[in-house]
């Protein structure tokens, strides 16, 4: 199957297949926190991106797609009085509570979006965080993201790092339910694979819905 025919299957929102869709099952979680989400322009039509389903769960954050050499890097901003901070565990990091505990105003949450080396690369390309603070999250569990394979040990997916975060800066009510969108999203994706069993798919699979593996015919 072509990529172009793959993505016709597609919903064009949340880029699961069709059947599969949980666009409906999207919270709208309306947060202090703003979050200016920098996504690289490789994730855009990934349906395994996890940054989409972040940005339409909050009410108060910005996506813009980065990584267009030809147009350049787009500006990142922040509202007058809100303090900026770069989510990404480099050198020199201090923990998201300790900054925001000593911030003055509201918090621009600025998350890249992309693999580990074009997360990385973000500060250096976008002339915009030079010199901006850079926050990590606290210690927790490892990624429960399964469907691309890890490059790095504290590598997160973007919904999960957003939720995390927002579970500091807002609650944990805001951190669960964003993770229920993202255990949604992998574990129909699973299912849709063949790589997990119908009854241990979170929140059940869609009635009528179809595995899509290209490599053998639709089952119910």
């Amino acid at each position: 199957m072509t990529r172009r025919a793959n993505l016709a299957h597609r919903c064009p929102g949340c880029l699961l297949h069709r059947s599969l869709c949980l666009c409906a099952e999207l919270p709208r979680l309306e947060t202090h926190t703003r979050v200016f989400l920098l996504m690289h322009r490789s994730e855009a039509q990934k349906p395994t991106n996890t940054g989409r389903l972040a940005a339409r769960s909050l009410t108060n954050c910005e996506l813009v797609v980065r990584g267009d050499r030809a147009q350049g890097e787009p500006p990142v901003s922040w509202p007058a009085g809100s303090t900026p901070l770069l989510l990404f565990p480099a050198d020199g990091a201090a923990p998201l509570a300790e900054l925001a505990r000593a911030a003055t105003g509201p918090i621009t949450l600025i998350v890249p979006d992309g693999t580990w080396r074009q997360a990385f690369k973000v500060q250096h390309r976008v002339p915009s965080l030079a010199g901006m603070a850079r926050a990590r999250l606290p210690d927790g569990p490892p990624t429960a993201y399964r469907l691309r394979a890890p490059v790095h040990p504290s590598g997160l997916s973007t919904i999960e790092a957003i939720a995390r975060a927002l579970g500091v800066l807002e609650g944990a009510h805001v951190e669960a339910a964003l993770l229920r969108v993202f255990q949604t999203m992998v574990d129909r994706t699973l299912w849709a694979r063949g790589a997990l069993a119908r009854e241990l798919v979170f929140g059940g699979v869609p009635e009528g819905a179809s595995q899509h593996d290209p490599g053998r015919p639709a089952t119910r």
